[in-house]
């Protein structure tokens, strides 16, 4: 695997490293003892999909609170998504600031979301699906939310309005933090 860090710390793009022949190609998507090495997290507690019927459907921003803050290492099983982190760690030199990337099956490319950072993804194409390996077991009394659109983050989306949303995503309220 090929481990790039981004500018918001701990936040790391994960790249496959393919051994390929006449076949296709191999290649590890997770290593407990590689992310360990890297400094990310080793330990997963579930996984999660999300597949999502129609192009420009969004999910999220999405996080936990301590004690049950979740790292999740997100990657695009097929078609694409527009991913989006925020930094809502107080603490941290990038707080209020977020990265977009662009996850796809063909990229294969997974993104590293550290505990206290919301996510949050558009997706870019019917028949969309994302796995999601999670550090927490997820506690509902501990979710939150930031509304895809607060001002807070200036996040330029693809497309002016998500063409499906959740009223739940739809509604959270302005940021307060």
């Amino acid at each position: 695997m090929l481990f790039t860090k981004t500018d918001i710390p701990g936040a790391t793009l994960v790249d496959l490293e393919k051994f390929e022949d006449e076949r296709g190609f191999f290649a590890r998507g997770w290593c407990a003892r590689e992310f360990a090495e890297h400094g990310l997290p080793d330990y997963v507690a579930q996984m999660n999909l999300s597949y999502n019927r129609s192009k420009h459907t969004l999910r999220g921003f999405h996080y936990q609170l301590a004690p049950h803050g979740e790292d999740k290492m997100l990657r695009c099983a097929r078609g694409s998504l527009y991913d989006v982190l925020i930094d809502l760690r107080p603490e941290s030199p990038t707080y209020k600031q977020h990265l977009a990337v662009e996850l796809s099956a063909a990229n294969r490319r997974m993104l590293v979301i550290p505990k206290g950072c919301a996510n949050a993804f558009l997706t870019m194409e019917d028949d969309s699906e994302a796995t999601y390996l999670v550090s927490e077991f997820y506690a509902p009394a501990a979710e939150r939310g930031v509304r895809w659109n607060d001002s807070t983050f200036a996040v330029r989306w693809p497309v002016d309005e998500p063409a499906v949303i959740s009223e739940k995503d739809r509604s959270w309220p302005d940021y307060a933090g």
